[in-house]
């Protein structure tokens, strides 16, 4: 893909200089749904993005600046419909780069790609990604009831968790494009 700019980032395919950055984040993953992804070294984090790196659905979020990775994105096309998502090193929330990187990477997928539906599966207790959801427009289609299991308890029983899916029509984007705000600057140090 062509990377795309924002006011702080910058979004692209994945690159092998990237491996310790994504190491940073899948080395004790924040969010269940990514422990699958766990890295146990930078051996494996080097095959990861090299994996990352010849796919366009897997997209590197860069800051601007420095260049160090700090998320990435996910937008899988199914026909007319894109599966989307993100992860992001939790050392860099707060800052508001997810919604930058997620609303760049929505308005690329409507103009660009003609997406029609863009789709999100979150888990009912992930409060920051349903805050994500709403803050891209994206309306509440459903929960799942014990929809998926990333763990098991002390037994060797999966624990299920509760899924949110979350949308987003075209249209309905382009009506809900202008009342999105930029967040505040960051006062973290980089």
């Amino acid at each position: 893909m062509d990377p795309i700019e924002t006011n702080r980032l910058v979004l692209r395919n994945f690159r092998s200089a990237d491996a310790p950055g994504l190491y940073a984040y899948l080395k004790e993953p924040g969010a269940s749904c990514f422990l699958s992804m766990k890295l146990d070294d930078m051996d494996a984090a080097e095959a990861e993005v090299e994996n990352r790196s010849r796919s366009d659905d897997c997209i590197a979020v860069c800051l601007k600046d420095s260049g160090e990775l700090i998320g990435d994105l996910f937008a899988v096309p199914e026909g007319d419909t894109f599966a989307v998502g993100w992860n992001f090193n939790g050392d860099f929330s707060g800052c508001g780069f997810a919604s930058e990187a997620a609303r760049a990477l929505f308005a690329y997928l409507f103009s660009v790609k003609g997406a029609r539906r863009l789709y999100a599966y979150v888990e009912d207790h992930n409060r920051a990604s349903r805050r994500l959801c709403e803050r891209l427009g994206m309306r509440q289609e459903g929960l799942f009831l014990e929809y998926v299991s990333f763990i098991k308890d002390d037994n060797g029983e999966p624990i299920f968790e509760n899924t949110m899916q979350y949308a987003i029509l075209r249209k309905e984007w382009r009506q809900s494009d202008d009342r999105l705000q930029d967040h505040p600057p960051c006062n973290k140090p980089a």
